[in-house]
């Protein structure tokens, strides 16, 4: 299966046309969050269409910085992931939308404990005997993926160790633009693109509970 990670679109459109022949070659599209830049539905939908217009399949989570009811649209064209797995051809998908505090009182933020109840309700979902691949909109904590160019970690410990614990395939997440990497949690790859609009998206090849992944540029 080829999945392409996308994240931190925040409702740059002409960025999506750009990878338009990379989209179409996808078997599953995962966003990672952030669709909109403090947009609603009708600004998600703008987005969610352009992405539409080439991927077979779209799966994902909202960013903290797209409105509550932007949860609501992905929702209502079953495409949302948050708290919850879904199965394609054999694979687990499981989401996670939103991000922690920010000192910018972004519409769609948590606490560490939120995040950890979001898991839990995921987890109940859980197949152990698929492989899964996770989408987090918020990076798990010190990681290549969390830093802010400071270089102080600001990723979530409720994300590491529900990763730590369950070793999911991959884990595609965002949230911090300037974090661009792949890291490892155990087994487990994670890989954070940066925002699409800085021209970076995520590639993977699984094959049973293995993965081949990279950040490419367009």
């Amino acid at each position: 299966m080829i999945i392409l990670g996308i994240t931190d679109i925040h409702g740059n459109v002409a960025s999506i046309d750009k990878i338009g022949e990379q989209l179409e070659k996808a078997d599953v599209v995962c966003i990672s969050g952030d669709i909109t830049h403090f947009g609603g539905t009708r600004e998600a939908g703008q987005v969610i269409q352009a992405v539409s217009r080439y991927a077979p399949r779209i799966l994902a989570v909202s960013g903290n910085c797209d409105y509550h009811d932007v949860e609501t649209y992905l929702e209502e064209k079953d495409i949302n992931l948050h708290a919850k797995v879904k199965k394609i051809n054999g694979i687990g998908f499981l989401g996670l939308g939103g991000s922690l505090e920010t000192p910018f009182n972004t519409p769609n933020e948590y606490t560490e404990a939120d995040l950890g109840r979001f898991l839990g309700h995921a987890k109940a979902d859980l197949l152990e005997e698929l492989p899964i691949i996770m989408v987090s909109h918020h990076p798990p904590f010190n990681t290549a993926c969390d830093k802010l160019s400071s270089g102080q970690h600001v990723g979530s410990r409720e994300v590491y160790a529900f990763i730590e614990q369950h070793q999911p395939v991959v884990c595609f997440t965002g949230h911090i633009h300037e974090s661009v990497a792949i890291d490892n949690i155990g087994k487990t790859q994670v890989i954070n693109p940066g925002q699409l609009g800085h021209g970076h998206y995520a590639y993977a090849e699984i094959e049973n509970d293995t993965a081949a992944v990279e950040i490419r540029r367009f």
